[in-house]
């Protein structure tokens, strides 16, 4: 079973579900490890909290994915994410938004591998760059 976390913002959650759908269609059994939207550690805690949340979970993840929209330059948790895979060694799957023209230089940077916006490119990157 794959352990996966979903880098992701809920003003974007969209693409956030729009990857589970991925997951699931990719045919592959993983856990999703990323910190659920209903976590009150989300939308009641300090920044602190979330961070000690987002490093717990990638803590024990085999991989995290990260949507490699230039809007992820913007993102203090996108980097701050990044900073924490690195830290624990794990590899971090890039995918680029359909249609997206540019995207995002960290992203592009920190990741193993950076796929197209699909069911099969995703799946097949979580078992091949997985822990």
């Amino acid at each position: 079973m794959y352990r996966i976390f979903i880098s992701h913002s809920w003003k974007y959650s969209n693409q956030y579900d729009k990857i589970v759908e991925f997951l699931d269609d990719g045919a592959i059994t993983y856990y999703n490890h990323s910190v659920p939207k209903d976590d009150p550690v989300h939308t009641n805690g300090t920044d602190k909290q979330l961070q000690d949340a987002i490093d717990a979970k990638i803590k024990g993840c085999s991989c995290v994915i990260i949507l490699a929209g230039v809007y992820s330059s913007c993102s203090k948790w996108i980097k701050k994410e990044i900073a924490i895979a690195q830290k624990y060694g794990k590899p971090i799957i890039g995918v680029r938004h359909w249609g997206a023209e540019r995207i995002s230089d960290a992203v592009t940077q920190a990741s193993d591998v950076v796929v197209g916006w699909n069911a099969t490119s995703v799946a097949n990157a979580v078992k091949n760059y997985s822990l």
